[in-house]
């Protein structure tokens, strides 16, 4: 689609800049001279559905730290004295450490899209009720008890603090003392 288009250059045959791939899956104009006259102010395209995910580090936050770290001998130990053959620890070790990592791409592959799309679900839903009717709702009750509060604070400083401020001058030449009998 762009046709043998350098950095810089432009394509009269299209109306808008015609996109092309940095690094990372980020999308910037073709066109520089274009990015930074007519879109100033403007945000750099990005394609945050395909952006680069690392396929190293599958948990960058850390999530499941603390849960899911079961290793072999975290399972099973012989303690000493009670040592098996080492041929069948290093094929206990070999089948516990193999059925594990398959078994867990095996559901993966099964059960992880299907699951990936309930909580995609899920969290869609999440975020379109919480844009669309709790902010809204909140936003709506602080606007009207604003003025509530607003009736209720003259209230008070027109009829509750004349009577508290003459009990507190009727009250302030009391003098209390007391004393201990032995």
């Amino acid at each position: 689609m762009t046709g043998g288009l350098k950095d810089g250059e432009t394509d009269e045959g299209f109306l808008h800049s015609p996109f092309i791939r940095k690094q990372g899956n980020i999308y910037k104009p073709n066109n520089k001279d274009m990015d930074n006259d007519s879109m100033s102010g403007m945000k750099t395209m990005q394609d945050i559905h395909t952006k680069e995910i690392d396929l190293v580090n599958r948990d960058p936050k850390y999530l499941n730290d603390d849960v899911v770290k079961v290793e072999f001998e975290d399972v099973i130990a012989e303690p000493a004295g009670t040592y098996s053959f080492d041929g069948v620890w290093k094929a206990s070790f070999t089948t516990f450490t193999v059925t594990k990592y398959w078994c867990y791409r095996l559901l993966t592959a099964l059960v992880g899209i299907p699951l990936a799309l309930v909580w995609g679900i899920f969290f869609a839903i999440l975020s379109f009720i919480h844009i669309w009717a709790v902010v809204p709702c909140i936003k709506s009750y602080l606007i009207e008890i604003h003025c509530v509060s607003r009736v209720y604070s003259i209230c008070i400083h027109t009829f509750c603090d004349p009577l508290f401020e003459a009990m507190g001058k009727c009250f302030s030449s009391v003098r209390i003392s007391t004393t201990k009998e032995v």
